[in-house]
């Protein structure tokens, strides 16, 4: 049996144990078109919370016809495996972080280019729903799934054990980054350098001193206990983690136009309250963390500004080096985008 086949037997058991749970209802409330939506994040976390309310939102403008089933925290499999399940309409629908897509659709890493989503919000949304954001959803089309929204999901930070007081300081420094060349090439640009590491290893490597420093969002470092052992963050806000909402295509032309058209205006309209949601958890770790001790630095805007003009043409040559012309198109709309707002 393959692979791919033993990870779709499984998707299906963990779908029907869950809807097991609650056959009753769902047979009570039958819709005409059901989607059952995988993700990772557990039911406190932004992504689950504002995706209940997509799904109140769709349920209540198509009068019940289309109805969310919502799987958190991997019930129905790791990434990789929701997404091959949406590509085959095991499932119908997953939220993927665009980090976990880059092997599969390499096109989408473009968003792991430091400074590529202004930290303004309304300037985001014009990149994220414009010529960009449409041209980089198109991308997924020839890969066997339709993505329909761009989701903010938190801003990556950096924190380390090294001072952090200026840009000066990061030369040397030894950092723990994902598996990405973009991820290399922007703390190669600050002269430091950059370890890769699975994530289950950043807590001990940090406290061990194999790495000096790492980036995350501020919830993520202060619920995986990071900032124990490190002695310095600084609010970067360099890197934008975006979700990219995936459904399958074969279900989603048969979907009628009006519903297609609810549920897209629903994820979108709910992206405020997503910002604020991860605005709030990002500051109420950041209160916890500076109570703990750690020196805490809020660069200005012209010390970020210095931060894009080292790290950003690094990242985009590493970007364009494995994306080829796909790549380059989504790389010359960005830019042209990104200079018509500021």
């Amino acid at each position: 049996m393959s692979n791919t086949n033993r990870r779709l037997r499984s998707v299906a058991a963990s779908i029907a144990l869950a809807g097991s749970l609650s056959i009753a209802s769902f047979q009570a409330l039958a819709a005409d078109y059901t989607v059952r939506l995988g993700h990772l994040e557990s039911t406190a976390q932004s992504r689950h919370i504002h995706l209940e309310k997509v799904a109140d939102l769709v349920k209540e403008r198509t009068n019940g016809a289309v109805e969310f089933q919502i799987f958190p925290q991997g019930q129905l499999g790791n990434q990789r495996e929701m997404t091959e399940s949406v590509q085959l309409g095991v499932i119908e629908a997953t939220v993927s972080p665009a980090g976990f897509l880059g092997g599969f659709n390499p096109s989408v890493s473009v968003l792991d280019i430091p400074y590529l989503m202004p930290n303004d919000a309304a300037k985001a949304k014009v990149i994220r729903d414009g010529a960009f954001g449409k041209a980089l959803l198109g991308t997924f089309d020839s890969r066997g799934v339709k993505a329909i929204a761009l989701w903010p999901n938190g801003w990556k930070n950096m924190t380390s054990n090294k001072a952090l007081n200026n840009l000066e300081d990061y030369k040397g420094q030894k950092f723990r980054v994902m598996d990405s060349k973009i991820l290399i090439e922007q703390f190669t640009a600050l002269g430091a350098s950059a370890i890769v590491l699975p994530f289950n290893e950043v807590y001990t490597s940090l406290q061990t001193g194999l790495v000096d420093g790492q980036e995350n969002p501020l919830d993520t470092i202060q619920r995986m206990k990071f900032y124990e052992v490190q002695k310095n963050l600084v609010v970067t806000n360099h890197g934008a983690f975006e979700d990219v909402v995936l459904f399958n295509p074969a279900w989603w032309n048969a979907l009628p136009a009006n519903y297609q058209d609810v549920i897209v205006a629903a994820f979108h309209e709910i992206i405020p309250q997503m910002v604020e949601h991860k605005a709030k958890a990002a500051e109420e770790a950041l209160a916890t963390m500076e109570k703990s001790g750690i020196k805490v630095r809020r660069p200005n805007d012209a010390e970020k500004a210095q931060m894009r003009e080292l790290m950003y043409p690094a990242a985009r040559e590493a970007y364009l080096a494995g994306a080829g012309d796909e790549g380059k198109m989504l790389i010359d709309t960005y830019e042209k985008a990104y200079a018509e707002i500021n």
